[in-house]
C-alpha cells in the first residue's frame, strides 16, 4: 500500500477512505512476541528425543514454564517438518484378545515380561529381559545379557522384587526361559501366577509389545553398544528417563513412577 501512496501522491487518510479501510488497522503494529526461542527449544527437544510427537513435546514445554497451547505447539512442530513417519501395517483380520483376562487396578497387580534382541558393535548377540507393570506402565528392569536361562530370569526377578515388591500375575509367552522349572518353582514359592499367551498370539501380551517398541525406537536404534557394560549403562539411562521423565499418553501424559510409587522413590538401578 505504501507504493500506491507514493505513486498516486495521496495521503494515508484519503487512501483508507477510498478503500473503506480503517486507518487504525493500517497503523496497527502486532504485539505478538517472536517465536524463534520457542522454535529453537522444540528443535532441541526433538533432537534429543527423536521419537517424540508434538503432544509429548508440548508436555515438556509446559513443564519448563512455556505459556503455549497445544495448537501452537502442533503448528510450529509441523512447520519445522518434525512429524514422525510411521508405517502402520495393514491387517485383514484383527486378532481377538482373550476375554477372561482381568484388568490391573493397582501397581503390582499384573506385570508383563518378554525378551528383546539386539547386538554389540562387534556383532555379538544380546538378549534383553524387559518387564513392565500394566497398571502404571512402570518398568522395573531392562536387563541385558549374552544369554538367558530360566535361572537367570529368576535371579533378575528376585533382585527387582526385593525393591518393587512381588506382582500377583506375570504375563509371559511360551519361551523356554518362561516355561522352565526354575521360574515355575519361584512363582509357586512367592504366590505369583504365570499367565501364558496363546501360541502365535503376540496380542495376548500387547502391553510388553508396546513397551518393547518404544525401547527399540528410542534407545536400541539410537545407540551403539560397545560392550555389555556399555549396554547396561545406556539402558539404565533410558529406563530412568522412561520411568521418571517421559510423558506417557496412556496415563494422561504423567510419568510411570508417579503412578506406581506416589512417594517419589526413583527407579531401581540395573547394576
Amino acid at each position: 500500500m505504501d507504493e500506491i501512496l507514493v505513486d498516486w501522491g495521496i495521503s494515508i487518510r484519503r487512501a483508507c477512505r477510498v478503500l473503506l479501510f480503517d486507518t487504525s488497522s493500517y497503523h496497527y503494529k502486532s504485539r505478538r512476541t517472536g517465536q524463534a526461542a520457542l522454535e529453537k527449544r522444540i528443535k532441541e527437544i526433538c533432537e534429543t528425543r527423536v521419537r517424540y510427537g508434538y503432544r509429548r513435546v508440548h508436555v515438556l514445554l509446559r513443564r519448563e514454564g512455556w505459556l503455549v497451547n497445544m495448537k501452537k505447539t502442533r503448528r510450529i512442530y509441523k512447520e519445522l517438518g518434525l512429524q514422525l513417519r510411521n508405517k502402520t501395517p495393514k491387517r485383514r483380520v484383527k486378532a481377538k484378545l482373550r476375554e477372561d483376562r482381568q484388568e490391573a487396578f493397582r501397581p503390582n497387580d499384573i506385570w508383563a515380561m518378554d525378551f528383546v534382541h539386539d547386538q554389540l558393535t562387534t556383532g555379538k548377540k544380546l538378549r534383553i529381559l524387559t518387564i513392565v507393570d500394566i497398571h502404571s506402565r512402570y518398568s522395573p528392569a531392562c536387563d541385558p545379557r549374552f544369554s538367558y536361562r530360566g535361572e537367570d530370569v529368576v535371579q533378575t526377578l528376585e533382585r527387582i522384587c526385593s525393591v518393587s515388591g512381588y506382582p500377583s500375575t506375570i504375563r509371559v509367552d511360551n519361551g523356554s526361559e518362561f516355561i522352565s522349572r526354575d521360574l515355575d518353582l519361584w512363582a509357586y514359592v512367592n504366590g505369583v501366577i504365570l499367565d501364558f499367551s496363546r501360541p502365535g498370539k503376540p496380542t495376548d501380551n500387547g502391553f510388553i509389545e508396546a513397551f518393547n517398541s518404544k525401547l527399540r525406537s528410542e534407545c536400541l536404534n539410537a545407540n551403539w553398544f560397545m560392550t555389555l557394560a556399555d549396554a547396561r549403562e545406556k539402558l539404565e539411562t533410558w529406563l530412568k528417563h522412561y520411568n521418571e521423565d517421559r510423558p506417557h499418553s496412556a496415563i494422561g501424559y504423567n510419568v510411570p513412577i508417579a503412578l506406581h510409587n506416589p512417594s517419589g522413590v526413583t527407579s531401581p538401578s540395573l547394576l
